[in-house]
C-alpha cells in the first residue's frame, strides 16, 4: 500500500502549491467562456460582469468600448428589461380590441379587417370575463374545412370551383361559440417581470397574456412582441401605418398632444418648465395627468389650469376618457387672443366709416367670434 495520505481539500500540495477546494473547482467548471475571457483580459471578478457591463455601456465611448452604437443599444435594453415589469409594458384596458363568444364569423372578419391584429381576446359577457383568445390562422383554417369539397364532386361539377373550395357553404351566421377554434391565453399579474412573462411565452407557446388586477379584472394586454420591441425597439410590418407624433408643435407655440403621450417625454419636450412635482410618481400618461389635476374626467373643451403657466385645453374626450388636448403657456394664449381682435378690428376700419359692411362680411365677422370663444 502506499504510504502517503490523501490530501485533505485546501491542503498544501508537495509540490509547494496550495490544492483547490471542490468548491472551488465546481465554481471554475460552472463559469461561463465569457466570464473566463473578461476575467482574464479585463481582470473583472465573477458576479460583477453585469454591474461593469453597465458602467461600460454608460461611461465608455462606443470605439473604446468595442460595440457599435447599435449593439449598445441593444445591451441597455437588455439589462433594463430586468427592471420591468408587466404594467410598464402592457397595452391598457381601453385600448383592448375584444369579441364576444357568441360573434357571428361574418362579424368576425370585419374585427379583424379593421384591428389589424392576428389574436384577440374573447370574452363571456364582459372583458372581465375573458375565456381566451381567437387566432386569425384559426379562422382561415375552419372557413377552408368547411368549404373544402373532394375531387371527384368537383370534377362532376359543371362548373369546377378552383382549389376545390366552396365558400358559399361556410355559414357566416355561426356563432364563435360553436366553431372550437377559441384558445387558451395567459393570465398574469402587473407585477411580473417582463422577462418572467417572455420565458413563460417561450415554454407554453401562448403569445398572448391577459394582465387581470387584484379582483381579477382585466386591467390590460401583452403579447410576446410588445416584450421584444422593448429590447429592439418598434417592430413594423407592410401593414403598420405611420403613428402621427404623440407631441407636435404648433406654428402658435402650443402643443398638440396625443392623452397616452408618455409624461416623461411631455416634460422632456418643455425643456422641464412643465413641473408635475409627485405626479410623475402617480401617473404615467399626459391624459392621466389631466384627469388628477381636474379630479374627474374632462370633457371636450374645457380648460385646465396646468403647471407654472401652462394652460390645457381638452380638444377630444368620451365619457370614460380623454383623446387630445392642447398645451399653451396663458401669455401666448393671450397674445394669439389679441392678434385676433386685432384683426377683426383692421378689417372693421378697412369699411366706409369704420361700420362693418353688410352681406357676407358680417358673417364673417360673426364666424370669427364665434370661432375665438369656442376655441
Amino acid at each position: 500500500m502506499p504510504d502517503s495520505d490523501p490530501q485533505s481539500p485546501g491542503a498544501p500540495r508537495r509540490d509547494g502549491a496550495s490544492a483547490d477546494s471542490p468548491a472551488q473547482q465546481s465554481g471554475r467548471e460552472g463559469e461561463g467562456w465569457l466570464s473566463r475571457v473578461l476575467r482574464a483580459v479585463f481582470g473583472w471578478k465573477p458576479g460583477s460582469i453585469r454591474a461593469d457591463l453597465e458602467v461600460v455601456l454608460e461611461d465608455t465611448a462606443g470605439a473604446e468600448s468595442g460595440f457599435s452604437p447599435e449593439e449598445r443599444k441593444l445591451l441597455k435594453n437588455i439589462l433594463d428589461l430586468r427592471e420591468r415589469r408587466v404594467e410598464d409594458v402592457m397595452v391598457p384596458r381601453a385600448d383592448i380590441i375584444a369579441v364576444q363568444r357568441d360573434i357571428k364569423l361574418g362579424d368576425l372578419i370585419k374585427v379583424f379587417q379593421s384591428a389589424g391584429h392576428s389574436r384577440l381576446v374573447v370574452y363571456e359577457e364582459t372583458l372581465d370575463d375573458a375565456i381566451g383568445m381567437v387566432h386569425i390562422r384559426d379562422l382561415l383554417a375552419y372557413m377552408a374545412s368547411q368549404s373544402a369539397i373532394s375531387p371527384e364532386a368537383n370534377a362532376a361539377r359543371e362548373t369546377p370551383l378552383p382549389a376545390e373550395l366552396d365558400l358559399t357553404s361556410v355559414d357566416l351566421n355561426a356563432p364563435l361559440s360553436s366553431t372550437s377554434i377559441v384558445r387558451t391565453i395567459l393570465y398574469v399579474p402587473p407585477s411580473m417581470p417582463a422577462v418572467d412573462l417572455l420565458a413563460k411565452m417561450q415554454a407554453t407557446r401562448i403569445h398572448l397574456a391577459l394582465v387581470v388586477d387584484e379582483y381579477g379584472g382585466a386591467d390590460g394586454l401583452l403579447s410576446m412582441e410588445d416584450i421584444v420591441e422593448q429590447i429592439v425597439g418598434e417592430i413594423e410590418d407592410e401593414h403598420d401605418e405611420d403613428e402621427m407624433p404623440a407631441l407636435v408643435r404648433q406654428p402658435d407655440g402650443s402643443y398638440v398632444a396625443d392623452a397616452r403621450a408618455s409624461l416623461e417625454e411631455v416634460v422632456a419636450t418643455l425643456d422641464h418648465d412643465f413641473d408635475v412635482g409627485d405626479a410623475a410618481d402617480e401617473v404615467d400618461t399626459l391624459g392621466g395627468y389631466l384627469v388628477m389635476l381636474a379630479g374627474r374626467v374632462p370633457v371636450r373643451g374645457e380648460l385646465i389650469a396646468g403647471p407654472g403657466d401652462f394652460e390645457i385645453e381638452v380638444l377630444d374626450a368620451d365619457p370614460r376618457r380623454v383623446k387630445r388636448m392642447k398645451i399653451y403657456r396663458r401669455k401666448d394664449r393671450a397674445r394669439s387672443r389679441d392678434g385676433r381682435r386685432r384683426d377683426r378690428k383692421t378689417g372693421a376700419d378697412s369699411t366706409d366709416g369704420g361700420v362693418p359692411a353688410e352681406g357676407p362680411g358680417l358673417q364673417a365677422s360673426d364666424a370669427s367670434v364665434h370661432s375665438d370663444q369656442t376655441a
